[in-house]
């Protein structure tokens, strides 16, 4: 069973099979995938998006069977947020190996998953925006 408080997440991992991402495994699964989708949840309790994202998300694998989802474990979610540069939650992040595509954060309306997740696969890879931090000059 799953760390997670969320039923909803929980099931992806214990029937569905998606592996949970940390610092410690996340390079080697991004090598072995040729696209991947790593679901960053942050506390479903503050975030209700989440639980829909993670009803979502199954269906968008049906539709997309070469995309690869897993879970991004909470512990290492703000280390690697900061890798990817999305600052809104939840996130799905789009890889092509290790290499980054595109980010789509909170919940779409259906035609919307479906045309950005195909523009998203078949676009090249980029940088992730940075995260700034605002300069104030005094």
């Amino acid at each position: 069973m799953s760390e997670s408080t969320c039923p909803l997440i929980d099931r992806l991992e214990d029937e569905l099979n998606y592996p949970s991402l940390d610092l410690s495994n996340i390079d080697d699964f991004l090598s072995k995938n040729k696209h991947s989708v790593l679901f960053f949840t942050e506390d479903a309790k503050r975030f209700a998006e989440t639980n829909d994202v993670a009803v979502v998300l199954p269906e968008l694998i049906s539709v997309f069977p070469g995309l690869t989802p897993a879970i991004i474990a909470r512990e290492d979610e703000k280390k690697l947020q900061s890798r990817y540069g999305f600052l809104s939650w939840p996130a799905l992040v789009f890889m092509r190996e290790q290499q980054y595509l595109d980010t789509i954060t909170g919940i779409q309306d259906w035609g919307e998953y479906l045309e950005q997740i195909k523009r998203i696969l078949s676009s090249e890879t980029s940088k992730p925006k940075a995260i700034g931090i605002p300069v104030v000059n005094g």
